[in-house]
Parts: structure tokens; C-alpha cells; sequence
């Protein structure tokens, strides 16, 4: 079965003292393309991240996001990096010097110093990442678990709304196919009419009308278009129902279908089919629109 190229997944794994929480969002695209968005210590994790992606999605914009948060006892309890708290107490105190002698005067306060990066951390901020390597690949598998089945909720929907457009280009088609025999009914008929009042008595040449009619005929004809139509309807049937990603197939076999369309558009020299192709063409495009969300 088909799946939408749109969907969310979410998953979290709590271990440590620590949550760990994983988002899988994604959109349309032509190709894929992953975006990975975490904490800079755990971008050791990124190719694995984008691997297990892959493994599920074929195409689609998507964007994960790796969020951290403490809850162990610990949490409330900060890490003071003294070396580091020193290093900017001494650039500071170099920085006011060349202040002074320019007759800027600023104080070093023990507030300005904690609030810079990474003099003040939470306890378990201090640990290796290294360790959570597996809790936040389980929270992905997760994510994408819950991810994957919103897109194959959203392609059945996607696949019924494409079937429903299906059945009615099929109805079309027969129209075409019945209509297109009467014009040529209704031609000879014209070619008579306009004979007899050019010839008045004379006699009107029968295998003449006969010969005209045939040409007409063969220059209108639509048959080939409209059983390459219903060939392209069976194709399309058997996409919705295989696996794996088919959304660039469909794509192009939409433009066949808006090929043969536009062709029988421009033999028919009739205004019943003249409509009749309009609504087939409004058809074909409403499906070409559900196409662009299939992976």
C-alpha cells in the first residue's frame, strides 16, 4: 500500500537521571533529505541517526530533533568548571586593563562570570554521551515506528480519494467511446444534407459519401487513446497497491494520462466530447495533486 510523504513521529526514552526525546517530522519533496537537529556533544550520533532514517523513508523533507532534559536527583545540583571560570576572570581582567587606560571602567561580578557558557552545568551534563548512544536510538526507533504508521494512515486515505477519482475517468473514457461513433453517424448525415442541396436532382455519388465518412472517420478517431487510457487506469490501480516508494512513478504516469487526454481534446471535432474531455482533464488533475503527497 501506498504512503503519504507527510507525517510525525515522537519517542522518548527516560534512563540516567535523563529523558531523551526524539521528534520525526517530515514534507514533500522529490528527494530525500534528513535534517538532524541535537545538542552539539551528541553529533557523534548523526550517521546513525540519518542510516535508521533511510531504512524507513524513501523521499520526503524530513527534520528529527533530539531533545535532553534531567530529572534525576542531581538535576538541581550545578558542576562549577573552575578552570574555565578562571580562564574569563583573567581575559576580563586583561580586557578591563585596556579599558581603564582608555578611561572605561567596568566591574568583574561573580554573576556576569556564571553566566557564561559552560561555567555552570548540571551534574549530569558532565557525563559522557557516549553512554546514551542506545536509549536514543531506541527513542528513534520510537519516533519512526509512530511516524511511519501516520504516513501509511495517510496514504490509504490518499489511496481511496485517487480510486474514487479513478472510477469517474473510467466513466469519461466510456462516454468518449460511445460518443465518438455518432459523430461519424452524424457527419455522413451533414455531407448528405449539403450534397443534395449543391446537386439538387442529380444523383449523389454513394461511394463518394462513403469515402468521405472514412476519412473523417480515421481523422477523429480516439480509439488507441482511449484503451491506452484504460491501460494507464490498470497500471495505476496496481501502484496504489504495492509496496515500496511509487510516488515518482504515478507522477509520470499522470502526465500520460494528461498526454492522451489533450489528444483526444484535439481530434474531436464534437462539443459533447469537447466537455466530456474537460471534466476528464479536471480529473487527471486532482489526481496529479494526491500524487504529489505519495512517497
Amino acid at each position: 500500500m501506498i504512503k503519504s510523504m507527510t507525517g510525525y513521529g515522537r519517542g522518548e526514552m527516560d534512563s540516567g537521571g535523563r529523558r531523551y526525546m526524539v521528534e520525526v517530522r517530515s514534507v514533500n519533496n522529490r528527494y530525500l533529505d534528513c535534517s538532524v537537529k541535537m545538542p552539539r556533544a551528541y553529533f557523534y550520533l548523526e550517521d546513525d541517526i540519518r542510516t535508521r532514517v533511510g531504512e524507513t523513508i524513501s523521499r520526503g523533507k524530513i527534520d528529527v530533533f533530539l531533545n535532553i532534559e534531567d530529572t534525576g536527583s542531581s538535576a538541581n545540583s550545578l558542576h562549577l568548571n573552575e578552570p574555565l571560570a578562571k580562564a574569563y576572570i583573567e581575559s576580563l581582567r586583561r580586557i578591563g586593563k585596556i579599558g581603564k587606560d582608555a578611561g572605561v571602567s567596568q566591574k568583574i561580578t561573580a554573576a556576569q562570570i556564571a553566566q557564561f557558557p559552560e561555567v555552570l552545568t548540571p551534574e549530569n551534563s558532565v557525563e559522557y554521551p557516549e553512554a546514551a548512544q542506545a536509549d536514543i536510538l531506541s527513542a528513534l526507533d520510537q519516533a519512526l515506528e509512530e511516524f511511519d504508521g501516520m504516513r501509511t494512515r495517510e496514504g490509504q486515505h490518499l489511496a481511496d480519494d485517487i480510486s474514487e477519482h479513478m472510477r469517474t475517468i473510467e466513466d469519461y473514457v466510456g462516454r468518449i467511446e460511445a460518443r465518438s461513433p455518432e459523430t461519424v453517424k452524424e457527419y455522413r448525415a451533414r455531407l448528405e444534407e449539403k450534397l443534395r442541396e449543391v446537386l439538387a436532382d442529380s444523383d449523389i455519388d454513394e461511394h463518394m459519401i462513403l469515402n468521405e465518412a472514412a476519412i473523417y472517420a480515421d481523422k477523429i478517431a480516439v480509439d488507441e487513446e482511449t484503451v491506452r487510457l484504460r491501460s494507464h487506469l490498470s497500471q495505476l490501480g496496481e501502484m496504489l497497491h504495492s509496496d515500496g516508494a511509487v510516488g515518482r512513478k504515478m507522477d509520470f504516469l499522470i502526465q500520460e494520462f494528461n498526454r492522451e487526454a489533450n489528444t483526444i481534446g484535439s481530434k474531436c471535432n464534437d462539443l459533447d466530447i469537447s466537455r466530456t474531455v474537460v471534466d476528464l482533464k479536471a480529473e487527471i488533475e486532482k489526481i496529479r495533486e494526491q500524487v504529489q503527497n505519495v512517497e
